[in-house]
């Protein structure tokens, strides 16, 4: 019977790769196994003088970094409760997150201290910076003088050398012991603290070890937000208990920071959002296998085996060439950049999942998965669709088991909403499982639109055909007056690259509307097209927040 519990796999990995390297910022420090080993043992040290017990909170917001990584760490094996922030949410909601959470510590990225405010978070014993771990701010003496003395209580400890012997973490009490607070960005603009236990951590891990090849030495690149509970599974989690080599891109990567990246760090498993991908389809790979067809590739059928040849290598070649699959989460992907990767055999899997099940619910070996659809239940966890008919007719996902959250912190009422009687987590998610268990997911049930003539409308589905129609970056359909309209933010960098003025904008889109009504029934006919000159403002796993755009007047 396996051992399941979490700091197991971070004890085991410490001690079995003890000289290897571990953590890397991208053209900055490198940690081996055994420097974030001495690395917590001071830490634990600082926690132990200044009176920090087990189950206190520890927030820590910044970009990703090893030192954010080794904060994580340090807290979870000495048994405090991680509170991770997006170091993208607002200073008012960063004051509130430590507050609610009544952490004892922050420790902060130096752009994101720039805007917060010491005063608003009063329950603080101090504020340390992710930079050198420094005190910015001190309100305890004891902690002041044993940060300061840590070097020399570290050697009274260990005065031969720290060595792998020394490796003894706390152990969870039990499976249910709180682990994690991760406060969801959501696309609704209210944050909540989801409560992950060890067993989900355990569980998401040891499923990616099922799943997964990655081997001790291999590389990773970590370019999620460590704060979001896909990029903290997947790329830091997983990565650290299999004793890979992890690399810290330390913002959202562009096409061009990924392609260098990449091909010099050749990792062996890469996460992350569809946006990026669609991105690097669209600007790097279709010009280069055939500059005339461009973007039709995505909507005709690869009849020729040279281009899809061609297609494949050089899809490969951009994402560093030595990965197993790519998995792809966080928000709806493109059908048809999705069908274009099917046809060139290329090994992407789409991973669903939800920060309250810390977070994955379906997912598939790429070799595997049916084009569209999101894989079948995850190990150890059961998925249901709430309707008469799973197969033809949408419902509501639910599912249920080990990955799943104890609750909502100090919030019971919305706990009460999302978990039934019998244990059900309900997803808010539309989805359809056919005879062989593959989900596809088919839109938010909040997002779903009803026309004045009782039609369901999943907007998502629109946006994705609409979004590879010529010149368009991104796109929204909402509701206004009874009629579908479309938000639009067109690719303006690639219409005026093809000397277009704004007015030829403008014409495009409207020629872009006329020819997706061909392709929707009557009921979905989007009766005009409103430009916008900015992007459309994201959640951190970089869904677009539909909420602000709902209410726009036509």
């Amino acid at each position: 019977m396996e051992k399941e519990f979490f700091i197991d796999y971070i004890e085991q990995s410490i001690i079995n790769n003890w000289d290897r390297d571990a953590l890397t910022d991208y053209k900055g420090i490198t940690l081996q196994y055994k420097d974030v080993a001495r690395k917590i043992a001071k830490f634990h040290i600082v926690l132990e003088s200044a009176g920090i017990q087990p189950g206190d909170k520890i927030a820590v917001c910044g970009r990703n970094s090893a030192h954010w990584a080794v904060t994580f760490i340090a807290t979870i094996t000495y048994g405090a409760v991680i509170v991770p922030i997006l170091h993208e949410f607002k200073a008012d909601n960063v004051h509130n997150i430590v507050n609610h959470s009544e952490a004892k510590l922050l420790f902060v990225g130096d752009q994101v201290w720039e805007n917060l405010n010491e005063e608003a978070m009063p329950g603080l014993k101090a504020i340390i910076l992710l930079t050198d771990f420094s005190l910015a701010v001190c309100r305890d003496e004891q902690l002041r003088e044993a940060h300061e003395h840590r070097n020399a209580i570290y050697g009274q400890r260990y005065p031969k050398n720290f060595r792998p012997e020394h490796i003894c973490y706390r152990k969870e009490a039990s499976p249910e012991e709180l682990a994690v607070i991760n406060y969801t960005s959501g696309t609704t603009g209210y944050s909540k603290g989801v409560m992950l236990p060890y067993r989900s951590l355990w569980s998401n891990i040891a499923y990616c070890h099922e799943m997964l090849p990655v081997r001790p030495g291999d590389h990773i690149v970590s370019m999620l937000p460590l704060g979001h509970v896909f990029g903290m599974v997947y790329d830091f989690l997983y990565g650290f208990s299999a004793g890979a080599h992890l690399y810290f891109l330390t913002r959202m990567p562009s096409p061009k920071i990924i392609a260098q990246s990449f091909s010099e760090i050749k990792p062996r498993v890469i996460s992350c959002v569809p946006l990026i991908v669609e991105k690097i389809i669209k600007k790097d790979i279709l010009p280069r296998v055939d500059n005339r067809i461009g973007k039709l590739l995505l909507r005709v059928p690869i009849i020729n085996d040279k281009i899809r040849a061609a297609a494949r290598k050089e899809a490969m070649a951009i994402f560093g060439g030595n990965f197993d699959e790519i998995i792809i989460g966080g928000a709806p992907f493109n059908a048809d950049v999705e069908r274009f990767l099917k046809q060139i055999g290329f090994p992407y899997t789409i991973a669903y999942g939800m920060t309250e099940c810390g977070p994955i619910i379906c997912s598939s070996r790429w070799e595997n998965l049916k084009l569209a659809s999101c894989g079948k239940a995850t190990t150890r966890m059961e998925v249901k669709i709430d309707s008469p008919d799973p197969e033809h007719t949408a419902g509501e996902i639910i599912c249920r088991g080990t990955n799943l959250m104890l609750g909502y912190y100090k919030n019971p009422e919305a706990t009460a909403q999302i978990i039934d009687a019998n244990g059900w987590l309900h997803t808010g998610d539309l989805g359809t499982m056919d005879a062989d268990g593959y989900v596809t997911v088919r839109g938010r049930n909040k997002n779903m639109l009803l026309t004045a003539s009782g039609q369901n409308i999943y907007p998502e589905e629109i946006e994705s055909k609409l979004n590879n129609m010529p010149y368009v970056a991104e796109s929204l359909i909402v509701l206004q007056k009874e009629k579908l309209v479309a938000l639009i933010y067109p690719d303006f960098d690639e219409a005026f690259a093809h000397g277009m003025q704004q007015a030829d904008v403008e014409k495009a889109m409207e020629n872009n509307r006329v020819e997706l009504n061909q392709q929707l029934p009557a009921y979905c006919q989007i009766s005009k097209v409103k430009i916008h000159f900015e992007e459309f403002e994201k959640t951190a796993k970089k869904s677009i927040k539909r909420f602000l755009y709902q209410e726009a007047k036509g």
